[in-house]
């Protein structure tokens, strides 16, 4: 597993001591050498928080997953970004077959109104002939 190894890699620059796991000593250290400003107590608060087996430590799980949920919310504000890009000024919050047409026109690709309704149709789980921000995050998984 690629993803691993580097998650792996970046483990190891914070952990010191070799042990396989982040202190907090070892994560505020490591910021520092970063230039950034942690406080023990900030960083103890912070494992806490994240710590998933209660050892005080972070484990390379523990990483994964908090690497993961960053790599989540980055797609999420990136969805949200392309959804505003197509919504519909007049219909705030939601996508119409009008807006779709006009913005894949602007990226070249022309369709007729039809068939912009159809794709939106594909879509539009609630039946109301617009997308939601929701039913266009299920179009573009």
């Amino acid at each position: 597993m690629r993803v691993n190894t580097e998650f792996e890699r970046v483990l190891k620059y914070f952990d010191e001591d070799g042990d396989g796991k982040i202190s907090p000593s070892e994560l505020r250290n490591r910021l520092g050498m970063m230039g950034g400003v942690l406080l023990f107590k900030d960083a103890e608060k912070l494992i806490e928080e994240l710590d998933s087996d209660g050892d005080g430590f972070l484990s390379l799980e523990d990483f994964v997953k908090i690497m993961e949920a960053a790599g989540e919310e980055e797609k999420l504000k990136d969805l949200a970004e392309a959804f505003e890009m197509y919504h519909d000024s007049e219909m705030f919050g939601f996508i119409t077959p009008k807006s779709l047409q006009k913005m894949l026109g602007r990226l070249g690709e022309s369709k007729s109104m039809e068939q912009c309704t159809a794709m939106i149709g594909h879509f539009d789980l609630n039946g109301d002939g617009l997308l939601s921000f929701d039913e266009f995050r299920v179009m573009m998984q």
